[in-house]
This record gives C-alpha cells, sequence and structure tokens, in this order.
C-alpha cells in the first residue's frame, strides 16, 4: 500500500507522541519534529507507510537515546490481555465454531495499537469486539488452506494482542512459525514478549530481521524471506503487516481492524471494520 498524503499529520502526531514518552528534553523532542518536517520533503509517497515509520522510528531512537520507550506499555497490555485468557478459552468451549471465534477473537485484539490509537480499554473493546460481524468474511478459504497447509507463517503485529494469537495457533493445531520484529518498534512484538506471553510454547518463533512497524520484504533478512516465499499459508495480523504486504501475491490472510479511514478506504470499507481478507481474491 502506498502511503497517502493524510498519513503525514499521523507521523507527525506520532514523532511527537513518541518524544515526549522518549525523553523530557524539549530541544531533542523538537529535534525530532524538525527532523520529519525535512523529511516530508522528500517524502516518497510510493513508499507503504512502514517503510517511512521505520526510518522515523530509528532516528527517534538516536536523538532521544530511549530504545524502547513503550516498553512499559507493552507489559501492562500483555497482563491486561492475559487475566482475559482464561475467559476467552471459556467462550471458545462453548462455540460452535471455535477456528471462526479464535479468528473474532484475534481480530478484536487488534485494537492494541499505540501507533494507530492513543487510549482504549482493553477490556472492554475485546469484549466488544468480540461480537462484531466481519465486513469480510472469507473464512470458508481460511479454513481450507489451514486443512490443507502443513507450512502456516503467523505474522505477529503488537505484543498485548499476541496474547489472542496464541489462543487461535492453539485452535489452528498444526505447526505454525510465529514472526517478531526484529528490534523495538512502538508497540509491536519481539522476542522478548512472545518468550512472556509464551508464544515459545505454541510455535517456532522467528525475526523477520526489520525494525520496521510491519513486514518490509525488502528490510527482511535472506532467511527471512525464505521462509516467506516457501510458507504454503500466510497469516498477517494488524495494519502495518497490510500496509506492507497488500501488493505481494502470496496466500496471505488478512486479519485486523481498520483502524483509521485510510486503510478503510484502501481496503474498501467502513472505519472500525473487522476483516478476514484471503489476498488471493483482491
Amino acid at each position: 500500500m502506498k502511503t497517502y498524503l493524510d498519513c503525514i499529520p499521523c507521523f507527525m502526531e506520532q514523532a511527537l507522541r513518541v518524544g515526549r514518552l522518549s525523553t523530557e528534553d524539549e530541544a531533542k523532542i523538537k529535534e525530532v519534529l524538525d527532523h520529519f518536517g525535512d523529511m516530508v520533503k522528500e517524502l516518497p509517497l510510493e513508499s507503504s507507510p512502514p517503510e517511512i515509520a521505520m526510518h522515523v522510528y530509528d532516528r527517534i531512537k538516536q536523538i532521544t537515546g530511549s530504545p524502547d520507550p513503550f516498553k512499559h506499555n507493552k507489559i501492562d497490555h500483555i497482563e491486561k490481555a492475559q487475566k482475559l485468557y482464561p475467559h476467552m478459552k471459556e467462550i471458545l468451549g462453548e462455540s460452535d465454531n471455535r477456528l471462526l471465534d479464535a479468528v473474532k477473537l484475534a481480530i478484536a485484539g487488534n485494537i492494541i495499537d499505540l501507533g494507530a490509537s492513543k487510549t482504549f480499554n482493553i477490556e472492554e473493546d475485546i469484549l466488544k469486539s468480540l461480537h462484531m460481524d466481519l465486513t469480510i468474511n472469507d473464512f470458508s478459504a481460511f479454513k481450507k488452506h489451514i486443512d490443507k497447509s502443513d507450512n502456516i507463517l503467523y505474522l505477529g503485529d503488537n505484543a498485548g494482542e499476541a496474547v489472542f494469537d496464541k489462543i487461535l495457533i492453539e485452535e489452528i493445531d498444526k505447526p505454525v512459525t510465529f514472526v517478531v520484529r526484529e528490534k523495538p518498534v512502538i508497540n509491536d512484538i519481539t522476542k522478548e514478549e512472545a518468550k512472556l506471553i509464551g508464544i515459545d510454547e505454541v510455535a517456532e518463533v522467528v525475526s523477520s530481521g526489520t525494525s520496521a512497524p510491519g513486514t518490509v520484504l525488502e528490510t527482511c533478512t535472506p532467511e527471512f524471506r525464505k521462509i516467506f516465499n516457501d510458507a504454503e499459508m500466510i497469516i498477517s495480523k494488524g495494519q502495518g503487516n497490510y500496509e506492507s504486504l497488500s501488493e505481494i501475491h502470496r496466500p496471505i490472510f488478512f486479519l485486523l481492524k481498520a483502524k483509521c479511514r485510510v486503510i478503510a478506504e484502501d481496503i474498501g470499507v467502513e472505519e472500525g471494520a473487522h476483516i478476514l481478507m484471503d489476498n488471493e481474491k483482491r
């Protein structure tokens, strides 16, 4: 997905927010904003938002000296999500279609996004979102791919929502490779958080090798690109992975909540829609 002009104010707002989380030094925060202002002049709109965000966040780290400003947020979100885990398992235990409801739960977890959302109530929003219908519902194709695939790649997104990804992986009940970011970026999941959640107990955990808040293949390691190209089925969580992979012709299923107007319009849905989309049908 290309970067739209509407994305630029969002980047600036994120830069200010992350700058304030990273340091109390007003001069450094101003330097962060100045850097992004200079970037706007040469901003390649044909690049995906995660490509641009990678450079913005890497520069913020350099200026502020803070490698993981969302660390405490990630731990807090994981702890709150883990408190919901037993109740979510109970819901699935009473379900007539456990796999479909596990998909809906994983998508509901996508609300935990400090890039797109400033605030949210995990407990209330997850339970409310769980009962929403899927605006795009390619579950039949999703199920068929799972049944015939022995090699499933699951692209993680935010740390807190990975608790619900774990539930979906448990329901898939096949060998899964779960992908994390190489370095901390926003509140995206890394190997550290994956181990804390216990993802390593239900899947093989690998890094994509990129610090982008998405799967920008050109910035991933050759080892990961081989895993990606060899995968029989790819489950892609969240907006960042959609933004970076929407034009890639692979058996990808996008699971996300359209949390901003730009994403919603690109997909062709209303803002707030819950989506399970087969990329091969686009």
